[in-house]
């Protein structure tokens, strides 16, 4: 009786294993999907290459979006890869193409300015980290690869939503995506008033306004087609940066975003 019991319980065990193995299996293929000449899929496309049904799809794609491992394209409504996978993966952020092309530009700034500097990315929400070089003093500001902000005078998120749509904006902050406390109509137009200043000037400020004790700027980074791809960051402590200091290290930014966009071919 031993015997047999212990043998459907082997059995049973193959069985589980087999089918966490076909789960996995099938949410990688899912994946392998996207590709830089499409980059956004919907469910019935995703389906038919790789042969299975539009829901076990739908299935999968829920659980890789919870996890920010896919995320719905704003506009189209399609899937495309997310930002997760970068904090899951950091020995691919080698081979990531802005990370690469701004690493020796962020040791020059960090070097020049003597503060943290850091290259950040944006999923359509947050603002990630995805490359740091920490200041060299004892007191300093420093985030581990893949934080991500939210916090609507973060520098960085300020410099991402200067270049979004002026309504997409308006709904971030309303639905409280992107945090703003205590907001108000009249603070929604201040800031959008205050994100138009950000896009002429070409460099973000945050004075305290995130945290009591750190600053920040941040520049945007463009690729060849234009597009913002990322912003450099630095983020410094409060009591070492005058507001006559943070337009310098503002400037001092947005030239090595400047640089950044050189080297991508913007």
């Amino acid at each position: 009786m031993v015997s047999m019991t212990t043998s459907a319980a082997k059995a049973d065990s193959g069985t589980s294993d087999a089918r966490g193995t076909s789960v996995i299996v099938n949410a990688i293929a899912v994946l392998r999907c996207f590709s830089a000449e499409e980059p956004l899929l919907g469910v019935t496309e995703i389906a038919q290459r790789v042969g299975m049904h539009k829901s076990t799809v739908s299935r999968i794609l829920a659980t890789l979006e919870q996890e920010e491992l896919v995320e719905r394209d704003p506009d189209s409504r399609r899937f495309k890869l997310g930002l997760g996978l970068i904090a899951v993966a950091g020995p691919l952020l080698a081979e990531l193409e802005e990370r690469r092309a701004a690493y020796p530009l962020l040791r020059r700034l960090t070097e020049q300015t003597g503060e943290t500097s850091a290259l950040m990315v944006w999923n359509g929400r947050e603002s990630m980290c995805v490359e740091q070089i920490a200041s060299p003093q004892q007191v300093k500001h420093t985030a581990p690869l893949g934080a991500r902000y939210h916090d609507a005078f973060s520098a960085s998120v300020q410099v991402f939503l200067s270049l979004e749509p002026e309504d997409r904006v308006r709904s971030l902050l309303r639905d409280g995506t992107v945090f703003y406390p205590g907001l108000d109509d009249a603070g929604l137009e201040a800031y959008v008033l205050r994100l138009g200043d950000v896009a002429r000037r070409g460099f973000a400020t945050n004075y305290g306004e995130s945290s009591l004790d750190e600053v920040g700027v941040a520049a945007p980074v463009y690729d060849h087609r234009g597009d913002a791809v990322a912003a450099v960051l630095i983020p410094a402590p409060k009591f070492r940066v005058s507001p006559e200091r943070l337009q310098t290290l503002g400037e001092a930014c947005a030239a090595t975003a400047r640089l950044v966009t050189s080297r991508l071919g913007g």
